[in-house]
This record gives C-alpha cells, sequence and structure tokens, in this order.
C-alpha cells in the first residue's frame, strides 16, 4: 500500500535489492528496462496516482509528470468538458495516448478556447482512465512518430492496465475545499478474477461527483447595476471555479489468456460517462448586444433619435412584425444614473401585448449555464505470441468512440421574444476510430550480441461527425426575420445565446483515413552500446504521405553512468474535426461581448474567407497569403546522462523539438469586413463605407437577394463580429531540460523511505510568426506555461504507517487575462505541499487522510478582476480553489 515513486523509480526484489524495471513503450523488445533505453522513459505506479485528492487523472498527472500541464478551464465552451493537457508545453494533440501499447482515440471535443498553447485541440480524454485500472503509466519523453505514427512529437502517454487473476480492493473517498465547496466523493473497485488456469480477467470501476467552487467577486458593471437599484442581478453575477461533474463513472476490464505455450489472446475495454455543468459570461441587462441593447432614443418617448439629447436603451421588439413603429424603439436608459430603463416607457411595454423587452423576462440579466454528457467506450483484441520458433507477432484491432452532448440553459434565443425557451440542446460531436495493427519481431544473434528487427503496418480511420441541435437553438425567429417593415429584422440575434445550437447545415460527418508501415531495429552488439533506428511511412487520405525516421544510441561508460541521445523527424495530420468543424463561441472583447465563428477553408463561408485574406489591399483584401490547412512537421533531438551514485539514480536530459507550420486556429478576423469585401467583389449595393459595416443579418440578406450566396449555408452566422478557421501559420521551438533522482533509504530501522526530485525546465519560441496569428497568441506560446515546474515526493513506510509529504513548485508565467494582452496577469511562481498519513487499522484495511495544497496556497491575484469577475486567472498550472482535505479507505485482498 506504499505510495511508489515516478520515473525510474525501481522495485525492491526479496532480499532488498532493486530490481529493474521493466517497460514496454519507445522500445519493440519484451525484457528492456527504463535505464536501458536510449530516450528517457518515466514510470508513475498506479499508487502514485490514487494516493491523491483529485479524483480527475489529469490533475493527478501535472504533480507527478513534471512537464505535463493542465488547468481548471472555468468559461472555455466545450473545452470545460474535455479540458486540454499539454506535455512539453506543445499542444494536446502533439502528444500519443496509448492504453497497453495501442493508441487511444480522441476526444470529440476541440478546444476552440485554449488559452493560445491548445487553441482548436483535439487530443484524447485521459480523464475516462480510472486511476484503480492504472498498473502503471509510462511516459516517452522523446519523440516517437516513426515508432509509433502520427502525433507523437512531445512524447508518448502508456497506460498499462491491471493485469492479476486474483486479489483486488475497494475504495471510498470524500474530500472538500478549505472553503467549504467543491465537495467531492469517490467509490472504486478492482478485482482480479482466473479464467482457467492460463487467464485473467480485471476489472475496475470508478463513480464519483464534484460540486463546483466559487473564486469570484462582484463585476464592476453588476455591482453599479446594483448599487442603481436593480434588485434582480445576482451576487456574483457571474462565476468562475471549477465545473460540477456528476455522475462520473468509469469502467475499464482486461483479459488475457495462454491459448497455448506461445499464443495468447487478449482484450480490454471501456465505458465511461459523466456530466459537466458550468459558467458562462454574464448578460448585462443594459448593453448585451442582440437581447438588450438598443438605439439611441429620445430620452422621453423611445423613438430613434440623432438629436444630441438622444440617449442609450433597450430594445423592444414589435411582435406583429408588420408595421413598423407599433412600438418603441428602445426602453430609454434614464433612471438609475443610465443604467435603469424609464419607468414609464417600461410600463407602457409590459402592458402591450405586442411590444416585448427582455428586461421584462430577465430583468437583471442573466448568465447562460453551459455543460453536457460526455460518453466514451472503446473495445481492442487482438492474438500475439511466437511463431515459427521465434517471431514476435502481435495482430489486433481496436474500436473507440467518444460523444459530447451539449446543454445550455437560463439563455435565450432572443429571435423568438417571449416565446423563447430558456433551456436547448444545442447539439453535439463525435469521434469515432478504428485502427487495425499488426507488429513482427525477430532477434538475430550477431557475435556475442543481438539485434532485434521489428516491422508492422497499421490502418486507421476517423469519422467526425456535428449534431443538429433542437431547432429553437438555431432558429431565425420573427423578431430577427426580414418583413417588409423590417428589411433586416429588427436586432435580436438568433440560435441559443452563449452557445448557438448546430443548424442543419452544419451537421454531418467526415472521414480521414491512415496507412502506413514500419521498421524498428534496436541493436546489442556489444554490451556497452545499445543503438536503435526507426523508419515509418504514412499515408493519408486528405493530405498525402510522408517518412519519418529516428536514430538513437546507448552507452554505458560504466555500470553506473549511461549516455543516451537520439534524433528524430516526426508528423502531425489535421483531424476530420478540425478540418471540417464550423462552430460558434462568444468571447469577451473591447469590454463587450461578441460571436466568433470558425469555419472549414472548403466551406462557403471558409472560401469568402480565404479571398478576403488573400485578395490585394486595392481590392479590399487584407493582402496576406491565402491560408492553408495540411500536416506539421517535427525536427527533435534528446541527449541525456543516466547514473547511479551511491544510493541515488539520477537523468537529465535535453530535449530540442522545432514544429514547422504548426496546426491551429487562426487569431480572427472581421466578418463584417469579409462580407463588404464580397459585396463589393460582386457588385451589390450596400451600406458598407470605410468605418462602417452593416450588421451581418443586414449583409447576408443583401447578398443573398443578388444570388450571390445561399442564406442557407450561413445559418446561425447572423451575430458573427469574428471568424477564425485552422490553417498552418506559425512555427515554434521548444527546447528544456528533465532532471529526476531517486533514493531510498532507511530513516529508521525498521522504516523505509523513498524520494524523487523531478524538475522540468521548458521554453518555447515562436521562430515564424505567420500574419494569421496574433502578437498576442505568441506571448501566449511562448509565457503561458511556467519555464521551471518540479516536485519532491517523500514517502515513509514503517510497520502499519504510511506517510507521504510533497512539495510542488510552478514557476512563474503569463497570462492574457480574457484574451487580451493589454490585460496581463504575471503570475508569480508557487509553491504547493501535499500530504498524506494513513494506517493498517486490520490487515489489509487502510484509513488514510490527506490534504492538496495544505497551506492553502492561491495563484496571484487578477488585478483586472473588476470586468468580469475572476478574482484569479483562469490558467493557473495548479487551479485555483485553494486547498482542500479528503479521508479515505481501502480495503486490499
Amino acid at each position: 500500500m506504499t505510495a511508489a515513486t515516478p520515473a525510474m523509480a525501481q522495485d525492491a526484489n526479496g532480499d532488498g535489492a532493486e530490481a529493474p524495471r521493466i517497460i514496454v513503450t519507445g522500445t519493440r523488445q519484451a525484457d528492456r528496462s527504463a535505464a536501458d533505453t536510449v530516450a528517457p522513459v518515466d514510470i508513475v505506479s498506479g499508487a502514485e496516482l490514487s494516493n491523491q485528492a483529485d479524483n480527475d487523472i489529469g490533475n493527478a498527472l501535472r504533480i507527478s509528470v513534471p512537464s505535463f500541464n493542465v488547468s481548471t478551464q472555468p468559461i472555455s465552451d466545450a473545452a470545460t468538458l474535455v479540458r486540454p493537457a499539454n506535455l512539453r508545453g506543445l499542444s494536446p494533440d502533439n502528444t500519443l495516448v496509448l492504453v497497453n501499447g495501442k493508441r487511444m482515440h480522441r476526444a470529440s471535443v476541440i478546444a476552440f478556447l485554449g488559452g493560445g498553447i491548445s487553441d482548436g485541440s483535439q487530443g484524447p480524454d485521459i480523464s475516462v482512465i480510472p486511476s484503480i485500472a492504472i498498473k502503471q503509466l509510462e511516459v516517452l519523453r522523446d519523440g516517437a512518430s516513426s515508432q509509433y505514427g502520427s502525433d507523437a512529437i512531445a512524447g508518448v502517454l502508456n497506460f498499462i492496465l491491471k493485469d492479476s487473476a486474483e486479489g483486488g480492493e475497494i475504495s471510498g473517498k470524500w474530500g472538500s475545499t478549505y472553503e467549504g465547496d467543491g465537495d467531492n466523493y469517490q467509490i472504486a473497485a478492482n478485482i482480479g478474477l482466473p479464467i482457467t488456469d492460463a487467464g485473467f480477467l480485471n476489472l475496475s470501476m470508478e463513480y464519483g461527483e464534484s460540486d463546483a467552487t466559487v473564486r469570484s467577486v462582484q463585476r464592476d458593471d453588476a455591482a453599479a447595476l446594483i448599487a442603481a437599484g436593480n434588485t434582480a442581478v445576482a451576487d456574483p453575477a457571474q462565476i468562475w471555479g471549477q465545473p460540477n461533474v456528476n455522475d462520473d463513472f468509469k469502467f475499464f476490464a482486461n483479459f488475457g489468456l495462454d491459448v497455448t505455450e506461445d499464443i495468447s489472446i487478449y482484450a480490454f475495454g471501456n465505458y465511461a460517462e459523466r456530466n459537466v455543468d458550468g459558467g458562462f459570461f454574464f448578460r448585462n441587462p443594459t448593453n448585451r448586444g442582440g437581447v438588450y441593447a438598443g438605439p439611441l432614443v429620445d430620452p422621453v418617448t423611445g423613438a430613434a433619435s440623432t438629436a444630441a439629447n438622444a440617449v442609450p436603451s433597450i430594445l423592444v421588439g414589435d411582435m406583429s412584425n408588420t408595421t413598423a413603429g407599433d412600438c418603441p424603439a428602445g426602453i430609454p436608459l434614464t433612471a438609475g444614473g443610465g443604467l435603469l430603463p424609464d419607468p414609464t416607457v417600461l410600463a407602457a411595454v409590459q402592458a402591450s401585448a405586442n411590444c416585448f423587452s427582455f428586461v421584462e423576462m430577465f430583468p437583471g440579466g442573466f448568465t447562460p449555464r453551459f455543460g453536457g454528457d460526455i460518453e466514451d467506450y472503446s473495445i481492442a483484441t487482438g492474438v500475439k505470441g511466437q511463431l515459427l520458433g521465434g517471431l514476435d507477432f502481435d495482430l489486433s484491432y481496436r474500436n473507440g468512440r467518444n460523444k459530447s452532448t451539449f446543454a445550455i440553459r437560463n439563455t435565450v434565443n432572443a429571435s423568438l421574444g417571449p416565446n423563447t425557451p430558456t433551456e436547448f440542446n444545442p447539439g453535439g460531436y463525435a469521434q469515432h476510430e478504428q485502427v487495425f495493427n499488426l507488429n513482427l519481431g525477430y532477434e538475430l544473434p550477431v557475435g556475442s550480441g543481438s539485434v532485434y528487427i521489428a516491422a508492422g503496418a497499421e490502418h486507421r480511420n476517423e469519422k467526425f461527425t456535428i449534431t443538429a441541435g433542437d431547432p429553437e437553438s438555431f432558429e431565425l425567429g420573427p423578431l430577427a426575420q426580414p418583413t417588409a417593415a423590417y428589411p433586416f429584422g429588427q436586432g435580436f440575434s438568433t440560435s441559443s445565446n452563449g452557445f448557438p445550437g448546430f443548424a442543419d447545415n452544419s451537421a454531418g460527418s467526415w472521414k480521414e483515413d491512415n496507412t502506413a508501415v514500419y521498421l524498428d531495429v534496436e541493436a546489442d552488439l556489444i554490451d556497452a552500446l545499445t543503438l536503435q533506428g526507426a523508419v515509418r511511412y504514412e499515408d493519408t487520405k486528405s493530405f498525402g504521405n510522408t517518412t519519418t525516421w529516428k536514430a538513437g544510441a546507448l552507452y554505458r561508460v560504466s555500470d553506473g553512468f549511461r549516455l543516451r541521445g537520439t534524433y528524430s523527424t516526426g508528423f502531425h495530420v489535421p483531424t476530420a474535426g478540425q478540418a471540417n468543424v464550423i462552430n460558434v463561441t462568444t468571447q469577451f472583447s473591447n469590454g463587450t461581448l461578441q460571436d466568433e465563428g470558425t469555419f472549414p477553408l472548403n466551406s462557403p463561408a471558409g472560401l469568402i474567407a480565404s479571398d478576403y485574406i488573400a485578395d490585394s489591399v486595392a481590392n479590399g483584401g487584407l493582402g496576406l497569403a491565402r491560408p492553408t490547412l495540411g500536416p506539421e512537421k517535427a525536427d527533435s533531438f534528446t541527449l541525456g546522462i543516466a547514473g547511479d551514485v551511491g544510493a541515488v539514480s539520477f537523468t537529465i536530459d535535453y530535449f530540442n523539438i522545432k514544429l514547422k507550420d504548426r496546426i491551429s486556429r487562426s487569431s480572427t478576423i472581421d466578418f463584417p469586413a469579409a462580407l463588404c469585401y464580397l459585396a463589393d467583389r460582386e457588385g451589390v449595393t450596400t451600406s458598407c463605407a470605410p468605418g462602417n459595416t452593416p450588421p451581418p443579418a443586414e449583409l447576408l440578406t443583401q447578398l443573398d437577394a443578388a444570388g450571390v450566396i445561399d442564406r442557407a449555408d450561413f445559418t446561425g452566422f447572423e451575430d458573427l463580429v469574428a471568424f477564425a478557421f485552422f490553417n498552418n501559420d506559425f512555427d515554434t521551438r521548444t527546447q528544456g531540460i528533465d532532471f529526476v533522482a531517486n533514493t531510498r533509504f532507511n530513516v529508521t530501522e525498521s522504516g523505509v523511505t523513498k524520494a524523487t526530485l523531478a524538475v522540468n525546465y521548458t521554453k518555447t519560441d515562436v521562430t515564424n510568426l505567420g500574419a494569421t496569428i496574433s502578437s498576442t497568441r505568441a506571448r501566449q506560446l511562448e509565457e503561458g506555461l511556467p519555464r521551471w515546474k518540479g516536485f519532491l515526493n517523500i514517502t515513509h513506510e514503517e510497520g502499519r504507517v504510511r506517510g507521504l509529504l510533497r512539495a510542488n513548485y510552478f514557476g512563474k508565467y503569463f497570462e492574457a487575462h480574457l484574451e487580451d494582452d493589454t490585460l496581463p496577469i504575471n503570475a508569480k511562481a508557487k509553491l504547493t505541499v501535499d500530504a498524506e498519513l494513513g494506517y493498517e487499522v486490520i490487515d489489509g484495511l487502510e484509513i488514510a487522510a490527506g490534504a492538496q495544497n495544505l497551506f492553502d496556497t492561491y495563484p496571484t491575484l487578477n488585478p483586472w478582476a473588476g470586468i468580469v469577475g475572476a478574482k484569479y486567472g483562469e490558467r493557473s498550472p495548479f487551479g485555483f480553489s485553494g486547498g482542500s482535505y479528503y479521508v479515505r479507505a481501502r480495503f486490499q485482498f
């Protein structure tokens, strides 16, 4: 029941000597130890991941693997449901995730809001893996595309499942934060069952829930509304904190059976589901565009006015929609110092069955709640063994699917007026992948050594699906429909506010496939030298073919000192989702909320965007390079030493990763300006002029009437202020050093103490910045994660008592609050401490209590907290909920 240490930690033999830890990641040989690999491989035990306060495995990894980072993502659209994680400072989809050595399928969620570093990424959802199912995690800190295929640029995470045929454990845990919120519990069980005398079935289950936390201050604008007398405004108006996670169920099964002495069959799979519910930005009842914000009006009558005494107003809708002037254009904001509606005009609107304003429904504004259901399942099966007296083989098939079904409530489709629902199903995403894999290997004796030759083939196909939402979630209601009285609608926004539903034109399925062959050679020609070389050819359906390779060597200077190094090339191709997704997000910009769309480059909207970007300034365009989407390619090398000094084992490795043509979501570009460009190019008369771009709804209506576009292709885009797309438009160089040291010593005669010190330094430089990537984004890439990160982990066992103490260091970093570098948060370095104490009450039953962030450390205060109420920056590498405590009971049998 010890909390094992990661990264080259070793188990003791029965005589107390250290036994080498055998690994299967980064090598094709079955008996290679972590100490004898040409590239660094860290080992994190299942106990290390279980003996923590966090229920989420991503949070557990960020304090077990120094180069691994994941943040809370409090208001990040779908990224709140599946949080993007980074290894070595690179995008989440630059890390390959394996389960039992087989490629894990991606999550269905694309992280449109990823803090600059993860923008547009689509990686696997590792949170569906229950920690109780993990035997050990192997982290290959090296480029491995030539060994495993696309994505393995930053490294590889290989989750090895428990495979015991007997015994098991049952555990229950409850915890909370020091603030008294964020209550959470988890129950888990694992059991190993024999399948005859030659096989096993190992089952693991986890179920838990986590309540939300609140680390907000009242927004300045909400406080002003309350001071003016608006008693309907909530306090706080906007929630910043971790979301609610409900019904978080995870199941894994692992099976193996020896059919003959040389051949075995295996299978493993999972099912997981959870519900996530979080918050969005506050909709101010005086100025939220498309819902509340009206024109300048006469302060007495509410009629539209351009006079000097005109005042801002709250928008009023004419439900008859047939004759203009039936209702005032707006309710004048004249009461409460201009923050409350004029009571006389408000009363007249309320009394009229034909006139409507959203202050009647939500007088204090509203804050949408967004979340959804995640469902994930997979099955892998195969046969492996030896044929023909020594030919190793492994033939396998894996099928995995991840589905996200979104939900939004406490919001409106403003164009429907009083008939709007306040809860919507906006639709969802699904990612389905199949992988067929054949690996062959044969060891040839050469002199006093040997050469192991491995070869194989893989075929992978994926399908990304967008499911349309409820019609009301994208409907163009009567208050936005063009009529004779209101040719461009009445200024009310369409779709579910905050997360518009996927319209029928956005729904569909898109496929991508990949076929590969590889050759991998490891040679131990002499005792002192291990050589490795690999080459892989891959051909993709949409993005051509590529060949990657890798060369590495390990030289044993002495029994206690080794030199190692590798050089490799790598690649990552766009996913079917990145190439085809259509999405609208709401962002805070220049003091207001605005809708931003993401289009495929080959869509009708994407083609307009491409032409606008590429055309000359003289012709109304931006005069920039036409955006393209294709593979990103990498060159990387590592150089390190590993050794033993007395009782201390250590490794130190330098890495350098150059990435060219990185795949990412672009920075945003003015959408109305692009439509004005199209109208001018096609000779359509509009009110477009320098300094004046009409609303998109007006321009789309005019372009449709002229036959230039099909209005149906742009459903849900009527309120867009900006657009973005996936392309390849910048290069980076990421380099750093990983240091790991382990030791084992006796503090007392009967006790055993283990200590691990792990330190990571990672620095990213943007070496080539394209025109569609902003300087803010470049700074986020370079400074958005701590360059220094590390931990000191100490465990002690004595009789029935077990203790753990861990200090975690997170260096300084930069955050662009609200994605705006004029609102910088220059976060300071912080040190957190975790502790746990366990006592074995009776044989097999342990009671433990612990604390994460024992001394209640918080990240640097947000100097711009009043803007949207965020007390701390949302990108903190250790969260911003402060300290938490937990108790756990665990019975092993």
